[in-house]
């Protein structure tokens, strides 16, 4: 299917052939039939992207500082790298969608195949969309004006939240598509209504939906007019829907305000507000969240889960249907904003026409509509246009791989590691259709899919990579020993006893089983070189290992112990690994304990220390911390051994302190040993040997990291 994309990093729309997407439970599966490009929103982005690196930085000022940040913590080049990298991305475009259902995900209700339906899905040809972002279409509602559902529900927002009542007088600074839309959602609030703009064929527009309008232009006071134009009292509620640095807007709302007036800030405006002015108006302000209530709400949005009624009256899909029940009885009339349309594949022109144009508003695409059409664009499995260059020849049995899952790490880390490596890329396999196709495309994949069975069926590929979320991992190894192939799973192996049997069941009944878990840091080189100064000690040793983990917001997949698992099993699994590593020696006894007194259970505590003790009487500790700052290194090991210590500093640099047979050494370069760990296991897959890390160990560290987490949870 197309889908319309833009590059983060030069800002060129494309339209791109990416894999159709599968309906998933919760969802609904839909082809696009129009779609409304948002000439404020997507013009910013377009913009941005245009920008040079300098511009960039002026913009977002906390990334810089990520930036700088990170670049000392984890070196220059790998920074540099990670920047790269995230500018080579596409994105997709639009958030206004109409369309017709193809297919409805398990657990749905209220919709069948062949609905028109609304959602704030993108310009594609198909789209995929959580139930609740979804909203019938009324029977005499064209597709032409449901495509302004989504944007008139921001507008609506912003109207619910100013709360007005019948009678008053409202202000809305920016006659934008949203300003325009929000003069009619008022006026059929029964309020008065005046539009400011320096625009005046908008301030017509305006004028024609009931507004009286002022023409902002040199030597002209809004305020004063708005004064005049309440008898000098001042408006009641004033929304911004305008988009601009300046603080120009919030300023006049709070001088044309009544005494307690109410602002909303629908727009995007600077915010150097004069407490002054609010202070002695004892003005109200507010700004307003997208659709509305549930909007970035991973439980509402994502999960399905409605706001009852009787406590939330007006959440986003509500405010979709609300919006379509005033299309319905003609209290919303959109089609006078159309300016323009345009086919899908001139969607170009269409983006060069909101960034040079002053005339456009209501920008349409329309997609094409015929069986052929509808057939092209089902297809879940494409081949990935490569530049010309001569195919390098395969040896009989070398290791060709298919990836299942191409998120941040699979697609910034993994896959160049594998290609490094001389691993041939053959296919990535990813609901996420835009990212896998340009970051495959980059990497040298042939083929791009949204259907997994496409790796396990293949006797083409040999290799199955799995980098999907944590609970599908059980269940895809074990498909991928079924079907012959070598297993590398990104980690963790297992998310509970049951899954770890799974694939301890799928393991023994393989033939030649090879099956690796991505625990890099044991084959970076500043810990290749620690292991081999302990492999000559004649006692126990004793290490600290910290995990500097950074906090991430309590609703983040990783943290929901079905799917991630929580941050021990799904991340500090990697320290415990270490110490296994480093150690030589078989874990005998795990202690965890979280940290408590928030209020917060501990189940998926992300503030934990756990103390191993290793058959050798070794013992180890492992910190892993969430409540650190970023500027402080990732991860640190102190190594204690025969009055000696060794310091391994956030893979960047060694240090030796005493250990005659151990160099202190630093790099430019971080290395978590990704490349010699994917090295390693190409070179197992080759030969036919043994992997790289024992079966037996990734168990036992399996086991360790799940008894952790019982322990911590036990605790709550």
């Amino acid at each position: 299917m197309r889908q319309l994309l833009q590059g983060i990093g030069n800002g060129e729309t494309v339209i791109e052939n990416v894999p159709a997407p599968v309906v998933l439970p919760g969802t609904l599966l839909i082809e696009t039939k129009r779609t409304l490009v948002s000439a404020g929103t997507e013009r910013m982005l377009v913009e941005f992207g245009k920008s040079s690196m300098l511009e960039k930085a002026r913009k977002n000022p906390d990334r810089v500082k990520q930036v700088l940040a990170k670049a000392k913590t984890d070196g220059l080049l790998t920074t540099v790298e990670a920047v790269r990298s995230k500018l080579s991305e596409q994105i997709p475009l639009g958030y206004c969608n109409a369309g017709v259902v193809l297919a409805v995900g398990e657990g749905v209700s209220g919709f069948a195949v062949g609905d028109r339906v609304v959602s704030n899905g993108s310009h594609a040809e198909l789209v995929r969309v959580p139930v609740n972002l979804c909203a019938r279409i009324p029977d005499n509602v064209s597709n032409d004006a449901a495509a302004f559902t989504v944007l008139a529900s921001i507008g609506l927002q912003g109207v619910r939240l100013i709360n007005p009542t019948l009678g008053e007088t409202v202000v809305v600074i920016g006659l934008g598509l949203i300003g325009l839309l929000t003069v009619q959602l008022l006026r059929a609030n029964g309020c008065q209504v005046i539009g400011i703009d320096p625009n005046p064929a908008r301030c017509t527009l305006a004028n024609t939906f009931g507004a009286r309008t002022i023409v902002v232009s040199d030597g002209v006071d809004p305020v004063d007019h708005v004064v005049a134009l309440t008898g000098g009292n001042g408006a009641d509620a004033v929304i911004i829907a305008a988009s601009t640095s300046s603080n120009k807007p919030i300023e006049q709302a709070a001088e044309m305000s009544r005494q307690r007036g109410r602002i909303v800030l629908v727009g995007v405006v600077g915010l150097s507000i004069s407490r002054d002015m609010f202070y002695r108006k004892e003005l109200s302000f507010q700004v307003s969240c997208s659709y509305g209530p549930g909007r970035y709400d991973p439980a509402y949005e994502q999960d399905g889960h409605d706001y009852p009624i009787g406590m939330v009256r007006w959440t986003e899909q509500r405010n979709f249907e609300a919006i379509l029940q005033l299309l319905a009885n003609g209290g919303l009339s959109p089609e006078a904003l159309i300016t323009h349309r345009y086919a899908l594949e001139d969607a170009a022109a269409a983006y060069a026409l909101i960034s040079n144009s002053t005339t456009a508003l209501g920008v349409l695409l329309e997609f094409e509509d015929s069986p052929a059409a509808t057939t092209a664009k089902t297809a879940r499995t494409i081949t990935l246009a490569q530049p010309d260059k001569p195919a390098t020849p395969r040896v009989p049995g070398s290791p060709v791989a298919g990836f299942i899952g191409f998120g941040n790490y699979a697609s910034r880390v993994l896959a160049p590691a594998f290609k490094a490596a001389g691993i041939a890329l053959n296919t990535v396999v990813s609901t996420g259709g835009p990212l896998a196709t340009t970051g495959g495309r980059n990497l040298g994949f042939q083929r791009v899919s949204t259907d997994a069975e496409q790796v396990f069926s293949d006797p083409g590929m040999n290799v199955v990579a799995v980098a999907t979320r944590h609970s599908n991992h059980a269940a895809s190894i074990a498909k991928g020993l079924n079907a012959g192939k070598a297993v590398f799973v990104e980690k963790p192996l297992a998310l509970t006893v049951e899954q770890l049997e799974q694939v301890d069941a799928a393991y023994r009944a393989a033939a030649n089983p090879m099956l690796m878990v991505g625990f890099n840091r044991r084959f970076s080189s500043h810990v290749r070189s620690v292991k081999a100064w302990l492999d000559n000690r004649s006692e126990p040793a004793s290490l600290i290992l910290l995990m500097n983990a950074g906090a991430i917001p309590v609703d983040h997949w990783t943290q929901d112990i079905v799917i991630g698992g929580g941050r021990i099993i799904g991340e500090a699994c990697h320290l415990i690994d270490l110490a296994r590593f480093l150690t030589g020696s078989k874990i005998v006894e795990v202690r965890a304990a979280a940290m408590g007194g928030d209020g917060a259970k501990m189940v998926t505590s992300d503030k934990a220390h756990i103390t191993l003790r290793f058959e050798d009487g070794s013992t180890a500790v492992v910190h892993y911390l969430a409540n650190g700052s970023p500027s402080y290194p990732k991860e640190r090991v102190e190594v204690f051994c025969g009055g000696a210590i060794a310091v391994i500093d956030n893979y960047v640099a060694t240090k030796s302190y005493g250990a005659a047979s151990l160099k202190s050494v630093r790099h430019w370069r971080q290395d978590k040993g990704q490349v010699a760990c994917a090295t390693a296991f190409a070179q197992s897959v080759s030969t036919g040997g043994a992997s790289p890390i024992p079966y037996s160990e990734l168990v036992e560290v399996a086991r360790a990291c799940i008894d952790a987490q019982d322990q911590i949870a036990a605790a709550s």
